[in-house]
């Protein structure tokens, strides 16, 4: 059978291999993206679009095929002698062959990646590749099943592939080799209208096939190198990156970010200061002869889903019982998915965008504004502290490049009680951080500690004996989050009886829920996150407007007692009135939220704005007409998406010289 198929490729001379990798990788494409949507029938079911969602899927497939086939299309002219007929046969079966295997790879790390981050494979993917030493540990402990079947797939691939494109080795030139060349123009020019597949003024991109309300939906109809070839191109374009969503005059930008304020009652007033657009000039609303030190703990995947008075699962018992002693939030959101995007938040109160998040980006590497450069003018040591690896992400380098004195990771523990794929367990980071704290308190400096967790995240392993688990097996989130409460409650016990505990502000805030997903545009339920802030004089209070982890460090200055001019464009909630709805923003893959009380606006990409009202209740974001301010509401949005890309990019995010 195969031999006869060659017989009859035989007569496409030069181009039997390129027509070859079309009919192998069609028919896997096609299946492979059958099999997804079947695991997912639920979700692509309640779209109807099963049959669009092929066809556009076959339309995908061909673009990527082409991208795959233009380059030996290019310097096939490098083979027109005869004499090279034998280097363009070897090389054509040996491209075949890799771009065969690197389809089949990807497709085959879509199901575990899907289950894990609800989206085909993406940038995350490629940049994931960059740490091996943290990856690998937790793909053998996490992933196993699908690490073997993949690998088995690929053997099996190879096999295949060698097989059936064994009798192209064997062609003899064609007699007449003319016209195959005379005709490589036009098949290039087909190739490359099959890559742009529109004669629109714009080739075909993501947001053309987003065709249905499901991010999750929509990347099945892609394939997964095309979506891991289209994010490695978006990464040159991240600075400008959310124009996608439309353009608008910075002066108009700035308008509204005013207009925004006067909506939410913010006195304090922007400086107008020309190369740093956003400078604020904040004044504490608690006055203190000796501002506080601050220590922030960014819990690692900590969502609402798993606080019980948030609506979420019972595994937080230690924060349930803390939270009664200070400010605890209702109703906050985290700005992005990512560990990095609520680090950014927290710590420097960075809008987020749907570029990279700033802690890995090149221009805010130096002289870009974070907590520890405003706590260092005031006299503050500022110090990061994680059990894990401080390069990964990028972390140490955009801490020590921007203001932080030091940063203490895993190397820095001695005989930790254990240590997993991401590092020593959250109870060996607690200990080595009420160390650090004793310390600062006896060297009688002010302090400002960022801590983040590790513990709950994949593979979920953490040390016997420490909790009843919630259940079965060991290695779950829930048992992991769990853990992880037992292990912050734990150092509060130890905090509350050391002499820094009346000198402190601590806040405890998840950067991010754990597995965001849903067939929502934007899936605010998996966004809500616990914040509490206590310590120090902290009376109880529930903080029940909406709000975004960008408001929580321009809030801690101010009950610090920090006066201070910053460019953070973060409310400060402490000198808010009581009663208002509230505003928070979430970047969600290339769709941005905007909320306002219960109403949101969902900017995406190359599309107009979608309406749509949050249901706290019921967790469910729905539909609905446009409100009677709509387009002042999707002038807020688009201005607060479009800002930090212009402070980043024009590097006007830090303090005056």
């Amino acid at each position: 059978m195969i031999k006869k198929l060659w017989e009859k490729l035989h007569a496409f001379g030069p181009y039997a291999p390129l027509i070859a990798m079309y009919m192998m990788a069609l028919p896997i494409l096609s299946l492979s993206r059958i099999g997804l949507m079947l695991w997912q029938s639920e979700r692509v079911v309640a779209t109807g679009a099963w049959l669009e969602m092929l066809f556009q899927g076959i339309r995908v497939d061909i673009i990527q095929l082409g991208l795959l086939v233009l380059l030996p299309l290019l310097i096939a002219p490098l083979f027109v002698h005869k004499k090279a007929w034998q280097w363009w046969k070897h090389f054509s079966y040996l491209w075949v062959a890799i771009s065969i295997v690197l389809l089949i790879f990807l497709e085959a790390a879509s199901p575990g990646f899907i289950a894990e981050y609800n989206v085909r494979p993406n940038r995350l993917f490629v940049e994931y590749l960059k740490y091996p030493k943290e990856v690998l540990p937790m793909l053998w402990n996490g992933f196993r099943l699908s690490v073997f079947a993949a690998i088995g797939l690929i053997i099996i691939s190879v096999w295949a592939i060698r097989k059936f494109m064994k009798p192209w080795l064997s062609f003899q030139p064609p007699l007449k080799n003319g016209r195959y060349w005379l005709a490589l123009p036009f098949v290039i020019f087909l190739v490359i209208l099959s890559v742009r597949s529109t004669t629109d003024h714009r080739p075909a991109n993501p947001a053309m096939f987003a065709i249905t309300n499901d991010t999750m939906v929509n990347t099945l109809i892609m394939n997964s190198t095309w979506s891991v070839f289209h994010a490695i191109y978006n990464l040159k374009h991240e600075s400008k990156s959310s124009e996608i969503y439309g353009k608008m005059e910075f002066v108009d930008i700035m308008t509204q970010v005013q207009l925004t304020r006067d909506m939410l009652h913010d006195k304090r007033p922007l400086l107008g200061n020309i190369d740093i657009p956003t400078l604020t000039e904040q004044t504490a609303s608690i006055q203190r002869e000796k501002p506080l030190n601050l220590v922030i703990v960014l819990q690692e995947s900590l969502g609402a889903t798993f606080v019980e008075s948030l609506g979420g699962l019972p595994v937080t018992p230690e924060l349930e019982k803390l939270k009664s002693e200070g400010w605890w939030f209702e109703s906050l959101y985290a700005t992005g998915t990512r560990s990095v995007r609520g680090i950014e938040a927290v710590s420097a109160g960075f809008l987020p965008t749907p570029a990279q998040s700033t802690v890995k980006l090149s221009l805010s590497q130096n002289n870009f504004f974070s907590l520890a450069s405003v706590l260092g003018r005031q006299g503050y040591l500022s110090e990061f502290i994680y059990g894990g690896e401080g390069h990964f992400d990028n972390m140490r380098n955009f801490f020590l490049g921007n203001d932080f004195d030091s940063v203490v990771d895993k190397q820095n523990y001695v005989n930790p009680v254990f240590t997993g794929s991401w590092g020593v367990s959250d109870e060996d980071l607690f200990n080595k951080t009420h160390e650090q704290l004793m310390k600062h308190h006896a060297d009688g400096k002010p302090f400002f500690t960022l801590v983040f967790s590790s513990s709950n995240h994949t593979p979920f392993e953490f040390p016997d004996g420490r909790i009843e688990l919630y259940e079965q097996p060991k290695a779950s989130e829930n048992n992991a989050v769990k853990y992880a409460d037992y292990a912050y409650g734990a150092f509060f016990k130890k905090a509350k009886a050391s002499p820094y505990w009346k000198d402190t502000l601590f806040l405890i805030v998840a950067d991010h829920d754990i597995r965001i997903r849903g067939n929502d545009l934007v899936p605010v339920k998996n966004f809500h996150i616990p914040g509490l802030i206590l310590g120090a004089d902290i009376k109880p209070r529930q903080i029940t407007t909406i709000a975004s982890q960008i408001d929580l460090p321009t809030t801690m200055l101010s009950l610090m007692g920090i006066n201070a001019q910053h460019p953070m464009v973060g409310r400060d909630l402490s000198a808010e009135p009581e009663g208002l709805a509230g505003r928070a923003m979430m970047q969600y893959q290339e769709n941005y939220a905007w909320m306002e009380g219960n109403q949101t606006v969902v900017l995406r990409a190359n599309k107009k704005p979608t309406y749509a009202t949050y249901d706290k209740a019921n967790k469910k974001l729905s539909i609905s007409e446009k409100p009677s301010d709509a387009e002042a509401m999707q002038q807020r949005a688009l201005s607060h998406v479009l800002l930090p890309s212009v402070l980043y990019r024009e590097q006007q995010y830090h303090l005056p010289k």
